[in-house]
């Protein structure tokens, strides 16, 4: 069990704390990450670089550390939003909490015993809806999460002034995922984290996912392309509503 002055310690520095009672050690973006106290925050990242283990990390952190707190994590499907409780988990079993913050769980639920929360639910807007007062949402695979449950979510943060998190790789352009990333930017802290910035995936198994992978540049180098079963090109659908541009005959006879 830390001691008093090492506590204090970790409650102010989570990256501090990751390293020395998670054995986790993050990546600059990631330490970034589990520092920053902006409001909303996008990841746009690479498959495999870290993104869900961060935020598992930085849930319990604040499961632990702040009060109150309630992270609720919402996915497409149940399957993926378990994956990241699973990592949270695997976090939680690595740290000695005192009395105080034992806690009672299901498969995707801790309360502790300090009253605060951390909930995982799937991609379903009559699931999530009926939460209040969340303080940490953390929104994984955003890219293919509905824009109704987006929608249904977002009032959870408006007693709280709660934390909203998205993460995800792109998964072509569409959906809130993409309109914030292009559109959005200057309301959002983000980060890009390409797969060369993760030091886990290795030069040569990228050199041959890029001879091989047609999804290349959207899995590892987080660029949002065109879907395949879509008949025009987004940029030819943007100047079909352009009234800039001079038609190509006029009705005047």
């Amino acid at each position: 069990m830390p001691s008093t002055s090492d506590d204090m310690a970790y409650s102010l520095d989570p990256v501090l704390w990751a390293k020395e009672v998670l054995g986790f050690h993050p990546d600059p973006w990631q330490a970034d990450l589990l520092r920053s106290r902006a409001r909303k925050i996008i990841l746009n990242c690479s498959r495999q670089s870290g993104k869900s283990t961060t935020c598992a990390a930085l849930g319990l952190h604040e499961s632990i550390y702040r009060r109150p707190s309630f992270g609720l994590v919402i996915a497409p499907t149940q399957d993926q939003s378990s994956e990241l409780m699973l990592k949270f988990d695997e976090f939680r079993g690595a740290v000695e909490l005192p009395s105080d913050y034992l806690s009672s769980d299901t498969k995707l639920a801790v309360r502790f015993a300090n009253g605060n929360r951390f909930i995982a639910r799937p991609g379903s807007e009559k699931s999530a809806r009926s939460f209040s007062a969340v303080t940490l949402l953390l929104e994984d695979e955003a890219s293919r999460v509905l824009d109704d449950l987006y929608n249904s979510v977002r009032p959870m943060l408006a007693v709280s002034n709660g934390r909203h998190i998205l993460m995800s790789t792109p998964f072509g352009m569409r959906g809130h995922f993409h309109k914030i990333w292009s559109e959005e930017l200057d309301l959002w802290q983000w980060y890009a984290i390409p797969a060369e910035m993760c030091p886990r995936i290795s030069k040569e198994f990228l050199e041959e996912e890029k001879r091989t992978n047609p999804w290349f540049e959207q899995e590892y180098h987080c660029k949002f392309m065109e879907t395949e079963d879509q008949y025009f090109s987004n940029e030819t659908i943007k100047m079909m509503f352009d009234t800039d541009i001079e038609p190509l005959w006029s009705d005047s006879t």
